[in-house]
């Protein structure tokens, strides 16, 4: 897909649709009664998950008709598009661990966060179905789902792949969050980054794992992006020790953490991972087109 400015102009709309529909108009769903407390899933109840969910699934429908022709490549980001608006309007992650200093709270707030970026990647899912059905739409019977696609998806290279490029992207990304977000400032810590470091962070480090997982395993950018609800229990099965939350509590401001990703919401991970992800592939796929046609490789 060349980035033209005609597509540049697609994934403007893409956004703008992103923006209004989950940004602006589902933002009562989640928005929480402290202005300087952090969005959290613990927050938005059933109901309102149900309606978050057709709300995406609307939005990646739509999508990609706006997209179109390339609906399948742009319209999946109208969501964490969306999703990034709450990024900004969110509180920081500190604020939860300064209103429980004490060491069981703070391993208590650990432990709160170690699965949530589940959640999120539901909702960004329910996008991406959307998407996948307004294709299926669109195309009707062009495109049957055949038993030699189903056998390819599910062969057992297939399989292998996808499974290694998990523990790839958890170990790549969480390496890459940590060089580009932390504060070197705090030698052995890491203090709550600004929210524009970490929108600047967690897009360049899942960029670089989706351009990796591209160009080396030649997978697409949804395993990157599963790969995103891996990095806090990674964090926590390495540095979240119930021995190291103890010391910090004790001996280390509410504002520091052992490791940067204990600064990072779930959503933002989880948002931010999907937009690096994409990024990172086409980003790969272009790489491949230049070495082959424009460098005489």
């Amino acid at each position: 897909m060349e980035l033209s400015w005609v597509n540049k102009l697609r994934i403007g709309a893409v956004a703008a649709l992103g923006f209004i529909v989950i940004g602006v108009l589902a933002w009562p769903l989640a928005g929480p009664e402290d202005p300087l407390a952090p969005v959290r899933s613990t927050q938005i109840g059933f109901s309102g998950t149900l309606v978050l969910l057709a709300l995406a699934l609307g939005t990646g429908f739509i999508g990609h008709f706006i997209a179109w022709p390339h609906g399948r490549e742009i319209g999946i980001l109208g969501v964490p598009f969306g999703l990034l608006v709450w990024i900004v309007r969110s509180g920081p992650m500190q604020t939860l661990t300064q209103a429980d200093t004490s060491p069981a709270g703070r391993e208590a707030i650990l432990q709160s966060i170690r699965f949530e970026s589940a959640y999120w990647l539901l909702i960004i899912a329910a996008g991406f179905a959307g998407v996948l059905i307004a294709q299926r739409i669109r195309s009707g019977a062009g495109n049957p789902l055949t038993i030699d696609s189903i056998k390819r998806f599910l062969s057992p290279h297939a399989a292998l792949l996808a499974v290694a490029s998990l523990p790839v992207t958890t170990v790549l990304a969480h390496f890459l969050l940590g060089v580009f977000t932390r504060d070197t400032s705090t030698p052995g810590a890491a203090t709550q980054p600004a929210i524009g470091q970490i929108i600047f962070g967690g897009i360049a480090a899942f960029a670089a794992a989706g351009f990796v997982i591209k160009k080396f395993l030649n997978l697409s950018y949804i395993w990157p992006v599963v790969g995103s609800i891996l990095i806090i229990p990674f964090s926590l099965a390495v540095y979240g020790g119930s021995d190291t939350i103890q010391k910090y509590a004790e001996t280390e401001p509410a504002t520091l953490f052992p490791h940067v990703a204990f600064a990072v919401l779930p959503l933002q991970l989880v948002t931010l991972g999907a937009i690096g992800a994409v990024t990172g592939y086409w980003l790969a796929v272009r790489y491949d087109y230049w070495r082959k046609h424009e460098s005489g490789g």
